[in-house]
């Protein structure tokens, strides 16, 4: 190779930086604190729930702000697009894990079932002789309301039993390291099976690049409709905060619920259905393809169609809820079917690639992988060890073999390969599901059949990693794998960071989340967080290990009857370039990201569909900017009173994402 080629290489492509590495070290724990008592004391503003969240967004223009400032003083650009990408890698994953991405989930769940237990619902009776010393910071041999416990909810002057909660901790980071590494495992291979052989387009990407890269950063500081889009949103939520403030004032109203409305037989059948006006998710919406925008919205609204059908017919038994999740039983086994056949199209339409990567990882191929976050080698080793962590520690806790492997397998092999996929093709803002790797068991055993033993430890599982999967680590990862090829980084390069940004945000969020319990009560703290996840697995298995459980039969059918329907669409979408129904968007239709953001949705399909009827492809370009600002605009103002909030103890407004 020439010297000429040597420095094109360089220039071309770029590694890791310390400073780089240390900024995204300082605003990593930043996140984490702002997160941590926004969403928790604050509590009005949940501002890292969402794949591409405010904090994030926020910390990245500060930093931007910074580099400008600094660039301008020494006289040349102090830090690079590449190296700016590394920081806010490094931030969204600490921010995340200290929201629903782990530790909101994690440290109410090893104390609630203590703190909550009491002699009418039966829960130490039921649960306490089945719980490892090991894994939780009370004496499961012991009462109701142990110090542990009750400090955390009560307050304790900020004074922490150090001691009692270490063991426990560094038990639950054995699991926590194992699902972390599958996470980097799937990254690393199914990038390029999505980016490159796919072509899926990532929408979440498109925001921070603007930021990040210069020329993107002019172009759309000075157009007017990316002011005109942020004015738009940030002056509701400017107004509304100050509503909140002065109740004189009057309220831009941002949320309303068709339930109201609806009060006749059949239509008062149809599930909760709120509509939430998020400028936001219109703006991540408007990139996303026509096709796949009519298909959420629809499939949204078939579940509730559903629900009046059934209702008219005189079904009204079979409308039960799933457990622990937003929609109705029936409808969550159609999603679990659909799933299923998500899978099996992902690893088919992948196959000759995973071919290649697993006879790379025994040296019979000689695919490229010197540009991807690890060698294939190394992610196919790392993922299996990673799942086998999770088994192993599953079965030492008290899993049966079987129920431990379907639990880790269904989870990490299932259920994350789909969010992840909804986010990289879908764009959603959030990640959610509608059943547990338990619903897949009821199929063929009942709950009470699994024993008392695996109930127990499946409500810890469940609260901490497949019931809330808001905050799910693996889609900024390969977020960030796709953006660095506008930035000329070497993805390898962003291993070190994403690591450092797991610990670093794994230790300064438990540190900082035992200390915010013990100093303000968790029952005055977030109620979702504190007195919800935490109980309702245990709330839900209660039942099975007392009595039985007796799942309807007609579960099995539905469950059927999706993956037909799915099976039908995948080999449509094969066939026909206009067939409308997407089945990604069948799978999605009950979760709670779709409650939220199904009418954001709705409108930027219907505007996305005028502008590329009656204006043409360039108008739906010049018009991105418009878009964009709406994000900002939203996304700003959430910062905003969340800093506002943590300065004056001011209530902030409700932001349209709950």
């Amino acid at each position: 190779m020439s010297k000429l080629a040597v420095e094109t290489e360089k220039v071309q492509f770029q590694g890791l930086s310390i400073r780089s590495l240390l900024i995204g070290l300082i605003f990593s724990v930043g996140a984490v604190f702002i997160v941590s008592y926004a969403e928790l004391v604050v509590k009005e503003i949940q501002i890292a729930i969402c794949q591409f969240n405010p904090a994030a967004l926020g910390l990245l223009v500060v930093l931007v702000t910074f580099n400008g400032i600094v660039s301008w003083i020494i006289g040349r650009p102090f830090l690079q697009p590449h190296e700016i990408l590394i920081a806010y890698t490094m931030t969204v994953l600490a921010a995340m894990i200290a929201s629903r991405g782990l530790m909101e989930k994690l440290l109410p769940a090893l104390v609630a079932i203590n703190y909550f237990a009491n002699p009418q619902n039966r829960w130490s009776e039921a649960f306490f002789n089945h719980i490892p010393k090991w894994l939780v910071p009370f004496d499961p041999k012991g009462l109701e309301r142990q110090p542990s416990s009750r400090y955390f909810y009560e307050g304790s002057d900020g004074v922490v039993i150090w001691e009692e909660w270490l063991t426990p901790l560094l038990a639950w980071s054995i699991v926590i390291a194992g699902v972390w590494m599958c996470f980097l495992s799937v990254a690393t291979i199914w990038r390029r099976q999505w980016s490159e052989h796919e072509k899926l387009n990532f929408p979440l990407t498109q925001p921070p690049l603007q930021l990040i890269e210069p020329s993107n950063r002019f172009n759309l500081l000075r157009n007017r409709l990316t002011w005109l889009g942020f004015l738009l949103s940030a002056f509701v939520f400017f107004v509304n905060g100050l509503n909140r403030l002065f109740p004189s004032i009057p309220q831009i109203r941002v949320s309303w619920f068709l339930n109201e409305y609806l009060t006749d037989r059949p239509f008062n059948a149809i599930f909760f259905t709120p509509i939430y006006t998020s400028y936001a998710a219109v703006g991540f919406a408007y990139f996303l393809p026509t096709q796949l925008l009519f298909s959420l919205w629809f499939f949204f609204w078939l579940t509730r169609l559903q629900d009046i059908l059934l209702s008219w017919l005189g079904y009204d038994h079979m409308l039960i809820n799933m457990p622990l999740y937003p929609t109705r039983l029936y409808i969550g086994y159609q999603v679990l079917g659909a799933y299923l056949v998500l899978v099996w199209f992902f690893w088919r339409a992948a196959l000759p690639y995973l071919r290649q990567v697993l006879a790379k990882t025994f040296g019979r191929s000689d695919i490229d992988d010197s540009n991807e976050l690890m060698p294939f080698q190394v992610a196919v080793i790392l993922g299996s060890v990673g799942l086998a962590i999770g088994i192993v520690w599953g079965i030492a806790t008290g899993l049966s073999p079987a129920v431990a492997v379907v639990e880790f397998v269904v989870y990490l092999g299932v259920v994350v390969l789909v969010m992840a996929r909804s986010v990289a093709e879908g764009g959603l803002m959030m990640t959610e599901t509608s059943f547990r790797p338990i619903d897949l068991m009821r199929l063929f055993v009942p709950k009470h059949q699994l024993g008392a033993r695996n109930l127990t430890i499946l409500g810890f599982v469940d609260a901490v990693f497949t019931r809330d999967l808001r905050g799910l680590l693996v889609t900024p990862l390969l977020d960030s794998l796709k953006m660095s090829e506008k930035v000329n980084l070497l993805r390898r390069g962003l291993l070190l960071p994403a690591v450092l940004a797991m610990v670093i945000g794994f230790i300064t969020a438990a540190f900082y989340q035992l200390k915010l319990p013990h100093i303000h009560g968790a029952l005055t703290m977030y109620g979702y967080v504190y007195q919800g996840n935490p109980r309702w697995a245990f709330e839900d298995h209660i039942s099975s290990i007392l009595g039985q459980d007796r799942p309807p039969n007609y579960i099995r059918g539905f469950f059927i009857a999706s993956v037909i329907i799915t099976y039908a669409m995948v080999v449509a979408r094969a066939h026909f370039w206009w067939f409308p129904f997407h089945p990604l968007a069948y799978a999605l239709s009950a979760s709670w990201t779709m409650i939220v953001f199904w009418f954001p949705i709705f409108v930027a399909w219907l505007v996305k569909s005028l502008i590329l009827r009656y204006a043409g492809v360039r108008a739906f370009h010049r018009y991105a900017p418009f878009f964009i600002g709406l994000i900002y605009g939203e996304f700003f103002m959430a910062v905003v009173w969340a800093v506002h909030s943590l300065i004056t103890r001011k209530p902030a407004p409700f932001f349209p994402w709950p």
